[in-house]
This record gives structure tokens, sequence and C-alpha cells, in this order.
């Protein structure tokens, strides 16, 4: 039984070894194993894989990977599932890598590539086939408003026993075709000096979903990592190196913590509920500018992906939600939003269409009512993390 006090190049080293490793800890027992779907020891050199919408309409894919030594894999290559004679193609990867504290993270890999809407592809890590484990993704099919599709949703997730049955319960059923994940991955900020290692063993773990699909991510705020006493003043810094997200090729964002992706008939727009959102900011001022480029004709679906609810009955972060409603929610009824997603409260929980939206400082109309331009509020917060359970909930708060 390996112990919490190792240090992240041990139990780094460990898994690039392809050992199991396995942590106690507030009676909850981990094991973690290096090799999903046990595959051969030559593939251990690609850890981490995930992939992630490339662009706005979904025609490219982003491929990430995490090696230990930086020459060893800057190539993706891939191919059509299924042709008699297929045609390799080659991808480049960009490679980046950070230090956090006493830790240095291994090389980061990130590849785009661009092909056909609605094709399965094989793709191998590795140049000169230094790889041969295979992994398969389907890009999604031509955006349209008749195009059925099926989203996966999880948040708060974490690296316990009951995240492993979220993730399996998930990975069992055939029908998940895209992850929609509403923020706080690995909970390396539980562990002391935010232990980055926790992020070296929680890629491979979710590797059998998200290297075959891609995770469509909104930052919580276990992603912030942000300790200044320790000079780690970056916010998001580990998880902006090791999850890409391609806002440049949006145009209309100037950060990664906020965008928006058209899949299939949905339009989803992922904001940041840790990143500055008042009037004049830059995600204020981009969400303002992005609600009008939504055409239901073509997608008649409408998504929103955040961190913290704003409606929430839940004794735990209640109204922590408040100012970002404040900011947002009339132009969330206005151009009627269907659902939005959240996490951080540690519970399930579905809302009526409401809005407060005629609330003002001298009227006194706080209470929620019903309005059929609202959205769905669903919290999903309760993916497995090790904080445990939120129960105490308010049941004189109706919504």
């Amino acid at each position: 039984m390996k112990g919490f006090n190792e240090s992240n190049n041990e139990r780094l080293g460990m898994l690039r070894k392809g050992e199991n490793d396995c942590h106690e800890h507030e009676k909850v027992t981990v094991c973690l194993s290096s090799s999903p779907k046990e595959e051969e020891n030559n593939s251990k050199s690609q850890e981490s894989v995930h992939i992630t919408q490339g662009d706005h309409a979904g025609q490219s894919v982003i491929v990430s990977w995490v090696t230990p030594l930086e020459s060893k894999s800057k190539f993706e290559t891939y191919w059509k599932a299924g042709a008699k004679h297929h045609h390799k193609h080659k991808a480049h990867a960009k490679i980046t890598s950070y230090k956090y504290y006493n830790y240095i993270s291994g090389y980061i890999h990130h590849a785009t590539i661009k092909r056909q809407y609605n094709v399965t592809y094989i793709y191998q890590l590795g140049e000169h086939n230094s790889s041969r484990r295979l992994i398969s993704f389907t890009t999604p099919p031509k955006v349209g408003p008749d195009v059925p599709y099926t989203f996966g949703i999880i948040g708060d997730l974490g690296q316990t026993f009951d995240s492993n049955q979220i993730l399996e319960h998930y990975l069992s059923n055939p029908k998940g075709q895209a992850m929609l994940f509403v923020g706080d991955l690995s909970y390396a900020d539980h562990y002391p000096l935010h232990d980055n290692g926790r992020w070296d063993i929680f890629g491979p773990y979710i590797e059998n979903s998200a290297a075959y699909q891609p995770w469509i991510i909104a930052a919580g705020n276990h992603e912030l990592d942000f300790i200044p006493e320790i000079d780690e003043n970056i916010p998001f810094k580990p998880y902006m190196h090791r999850f890409h997200v391609p806002f440049k090729a949006f145009k209309s964002t100037s950060s990664p913590l906020w965008y928006s992706i058209k899949r299939a008939s949905a339009y989803i727009i992922v904001l940041s509920s840790y990143s500055a959102y008042g009037k004049y900011t830059p995600q204020y001022s981009w969400l303002e500018q992005e609600f009008p480029k939504v055409n239901r004709a073509e997608t008649p679906w409408l998504i929103v992906l955040l961190y913290f609810p704003w409606y929430n009955s839940n004794y735990y972060h209640y109204m922590e939600g408040e100012s970002m409603k404040v900011m947002f929610e009339s132009w969330f009824v206005q151009n009627k939003v269907d659902m939005v997603f959240a996490g951080h409260v540690h519970s399930y929980e579905r809302s009526e269409r409401v809005s407060n939206v005629k609330y003002n400082i001298t009227n006194g109309m706080s209470t929620p009512t019903e309005d059929p331009s609202a959205p769905i509020y669903i919290t999903i917060g309760d993916g497995g993390n090790i904080e445990g359970i939120a129960d105490r909930l308010d049941f004189s708060f109706n919504m």
C-alpha cells in the first residue's frame, strides 16, 4: 500500500513504469491503473490522453497527451476506420510544460486535426509507430436542427471509489457521444501544496472516456490553484496547460476559460464562474456579443455550462452564484436558454423554469417565479469527489 507521503516525482515515475498507484486517505482507498484497457508496455510513454472539440462547428479535434521525454512523441498519426486502403495522416503537436512549486510536469502535447463530419478515425501517438496502442474517436454529424446527439454530464469528479462508479456507469452506456463537464477535475488542490502529481494520476484515470470522446469542460474552483504564499500567482495554471480549447479559432474570445461550440443541434456556451464577469469585463463583453450569434433555426438547443449554481436549495454554497445571476440572468431569459448545468454543490437538483428578473432593490420581489422563457437549472455536482455529498437542504426554498 503506497501512502500520501510520496513525492510527486516518485509517484509520476511509478506511473511511467506502468505500476498501479494506490492511496489510502480518510477511509477511502483508491487504486488507479496507469494502463487503461491493459495496453501494452510500449504505450506507457503516452499518458493522460484526452480529446476535445477543436473548432467552433465540430470538424476539428484537439488530441492531448503527456510524455516523460520531450522527443518521445511529437506526432499523432490517424486514419479513417474501416477503409480497405487507409491513407494515414500526421498531425504535429505543440508541446508545453510547467512548474508548480516543487513539481515539474511532463511534456504536454496538443495536436489539432481537421477532418470530415460523422466519421470514425483511428489514431496512434508517437513517432515511427512507437506506440502500438490504437485509439478511436467519431466526429459529430454536421450541425443542423434535426440532428440527434447524446451528451454525458458530470461535475466535481475527483478520484475516489465513488468517482470510479460514476465513470464506470457512464462508460457502460453506449449512448454517450461527448461529455459536458461542469468543473472540478482532479482535486489536486485538496492535498498539501496542491499536489500536482494528482494530475498525473487523474489523466490516465479518465482516459477510457476522455481519449475516445471529447470532454467539453468548464473550470471550477478546484482548477484555480492560486497560492500566492508559495509564489503561485497564476490562476488555472495546471488546468490551462493540460486542457486546451481552440479559443483563438473562435475569433470572439481572448480567454480559454469562456468559449462556445456548436455540436449537432446544440449551441453550447461555457462560462467561467471564477473569472471577472462584471460590466465591461472581457467575459461580460464576450457574452453580450455571443448571444446574437446563436441561430435557433440551425441549433435549436441552447445550453450553458458554468460552475456555481444560480438556483440552489442546499445550505452548501447557498447564493454563491447570486452576483453572476444578477449580471446575466436577464440575458438568459431574453435569449431563451434551454438548460444551465452547474456543479460545485455536491448533489443533484433540477429546477422548474424560473427566473428572478423582475427583482430590483426597491420592489421587494425577491422570490423566483415561473417563467416559460427561463432555462431549467440542473446542478450535477455529485461526481464522487473526496469531500462527500452535500445533503443539507432548505425545504422552505422551492423552485
